[in-house]
Formats: structure tokens, C-alpha cells, sequence
């Protein structure tokens, strides 16, 4: 058997849609033709990646698969008896979205007339205890095997901030997934930080600069294309949303492309910047039909539908762009991202 091929993955965030990235990588561990190198992460995605770093380093990639399920099984058992469900009638109709559930309705309106400053003092976050009692930091510090970057955003300068595995915490990776309108800003060495989908979902340019891997996989579960335009309330948010989590992502993409431009009219020594090869593992097909409600979706048959929709499009994806790994971009970058 030929020898496995080096990437870098790049996960998006998304809330409950993370469990499709599950799937991703959880098809990527199990393949004997590829090796994970680096993981940029931001939200859903930072905790996918240091779940997988603290299990590469307790064993090896069967252990990494298993850590990913106990992860994302803990996480539904937090949701069985929340009042953010579907109704019977969404159950039955095998509608995965929440915006007809009076729970999730009546917490949305909340969101917006309360500050989590006031509604959530204390600043109590069931994730965070996940994480903390799940993931061995120290185990993800020490993890050679992967190299690893979450990113968050700096509430008062607004700037991208790139946390690496060697200095990672789990304040570092809530962080990365707070949300303003749910979660006080996380403190780190006194500054104050936000959800990273903001300014880097997720950050591209530490993989191609950290990282010998010349090939980047973009594990995108937030759809870039919409044909119909909304008209309700719910459908003009759900796509604001979609906008806002991949402008920083589609910005960042198309000024690197510029920049391979630049560099080869040039002749410039920028090898890590000229070599990148681009692919894109989406999950467009998947998500297309689901609200941003169902972000807030964290039940188990939810959550591992998605993991198996990840697993179906991470095998399909490989099988038709596993020759050109190392050799060249699979990514059209001024279709996809234009």
C-alpha cells in the first residue's frame, strides 16, 4: 500500500452542524490514505480539533474516532431535557429544525432583550464542562502528533486571535465558540474574546505557514449559496447568518489567491503561500434544507444523521481528489468564493 498523503483540515464553526465534521473526520482517521498534519478550528470546529488531539496522543486514531462520539454523545445527553426541542408534529415529520418549537422560540426572543450579562451571571455553560471533563489539556499540549490553531475574536480590538496547541486551554477554546448573545466574553489574560466565526471560520493562514502539508481542506457547514431570497423573519436571519460566519472565510481565500497571483508574476520566495493547494469538503447538500435552528438541535438521531452525511461526503471527496493531493487545488476559487 502506497504511503498515507499529508493535509491540513480547516473546520468551520456551527453549532449542532459540527456533527457533520464529525463525520469528516471521523472517515479521514479510519483511512489509511491520508494523515491529518494540522487543524485550524474555530467554534464547533476547536472542539472537533483538540478532541482529536487528546485522542491521537492516548493512543492513535481509533482512539481519536471514539473520544469524537463520547464528545458529541455528552453533548445530546445535555439537550434530553431542555426545553429547546422539536415538536411532535416536526418529529413526525421528520423536520430537524426548531423554529416552530415555543422553547426555542421563547429563548430567541429572550437572547435579544437580555445580555447573558444578566440572564446568566454566573456565566454557566454546559459545553465548557464537557470539554473540561472530556479533554486532557495537558495531554493536547504535549500532542506532537497534530498541529493545532483555534481562533477567537478580540472583543475591543476586533482583530483575529490564533490560539496554538502549545499554550491550549479550555478557556482558549470556549472562546472560540462564545457567542455574545448566549455567553459572557471569555477572559484570557485580560482580554475579553467572542465566537471566532467572526473574524476567521476558521483562519487558513497557520496551516500554510506552520505546516509542511502543502494541501488544505476546507470542512465548510455553512452554505455559501442560496437561490431562493428569504421573505420570513426566520429565513432573513438564518441566512444573515450564513453570510456573516463565511465573509471572514471568503475573504481570507480570495486574497491568498490574489496573492499566489502576485507571487508567480513575481518570482517571490514565498513557497508556503505559492505551493497551497486548496479542496473543499462541504456539506451544502446536507444543510441546504435546515434553518440556523437546528444549530440548537442536540439531539443523538440529529447529531449522528450528520455524522453519517459527514462520513458519506468525506468518502466521496477523497475518492474523487485523492490523486491530486500534492499535486494541485481541487478548489475553484473564483467559482466557489468569487
Amino acid at each position: 500500500m502506497s504511503q498515507a498523503k499529508a493535509i491540513n483540515l480547516a473546520l468551520q464553526g456551527g453549532g449542532a452542524h459540527g456533527a457533520f465534521t464529525w463525520g469528516v473526520l471521523d472517515y479521514l482517521l479510519e483511512s489509511p490514505r491520508v494523515r491529518i498534519e494540522g487543524i485550524s478550528g474555530t467554534s464547533a470546529g476547536a472542539m472537533n480539533a483538540v478532541i482529536t488531539a487528546d485522542g491521537l496522543l492516548e493512543g492513535n486514531e481509533d482512539h481519536a474516532r471514539q473520544a469524537l462520539e463520547n464528545f458529541w454523545f455528552a453533548v445530546s445527553k445535555t439537550a434530553v431535557l431542555s426545553p429547546i426541542r422539536r415538536t411532535p408534529l416536526d418529529m413526525w415529520m421528520g423536520n430537524w429544525s426548531l423554529d416552530t418549537s415555543p422553547g426555542y422560540l421563547a429563548f430567541d426572543l429572550f437572547s435579544r432583550l437580555v445580555s447573558p450579562y444578566q440572564f446568566n451571571p454566573l456565566g454557566l455553560n454546559p459545553l465548557r464542562d464537557i470539554i473540561a471533563e472530556r479533554v486532557d489539556f495537558e495531554r493536547v499540549r504535549a500532542c506532537r502528533y497534530l498541529k493545532l490553531f483555534v481562533c477567537a475574536t478580540n472583543v475591543r480590538s476586533g482583530q483575529q486571535q490564533v490560539f496554538r496547541r502549545e499554550e491550549m486551554t479550555p478557556d482558549m477554546v470556549m472562546a472560540s465558540a462564545c457567542l455574545p448573545f448566549l455567553y459572557k466574553a471569555v477572559e484570557i489574560d485580560g482580554d475579553a474574546y467572542w465566537d471566532g466565526g467572526y473574524m476567521g471560520n476558521p483562519a487558513l493562514f497557520p496551516l500554510m505557514e506552520e505546516c509542511d502539508s502543502r494541501d488544505i481542506a476546507i470542512v465548510q457547514i455553512n452554505p455559501i449559496q442560496r437561490d431562493e431570497v428569504p421573505r420570513s423573519a426566520a429565513a432573513i436571519l438564518n441566512r444573515m447568518n450564513e453570510i456573516t460566519f463565511n465573509a471572514s472565510l471568503i475573504k481570507e481565500v480570495r486574497a491568498i489567491a490574489m496573492l499566489k497571483r502576485q507571487i508567480e508574476i513575481s518570482g517571490a520566495d514565498m513557497t508556503c503561500y505559492r505551493d497551497t493547494h486548496f479542496h473543499r469538503i462541504d456539506a451544502d447538500d446536507s444543510l441546504q434544507r435546515l434553518s440556523v435552528s437546528s444549530k440548537l438541535n442536540a439531539e443523538w438521531a440529529f447529531l449522528t444523521h450528520l455524522r453519517n452525511q459527514g462520513r458519506r461526503t468525506a468518502a466521496r471527496w477523497l475518492e474523487e481528489n485523492f490523486a491530486a493531493l500534492g499535486e494541485r487545488s481541487t478548489l475553484d476559487i473564483d467559482s466557489v468564493y468569487r
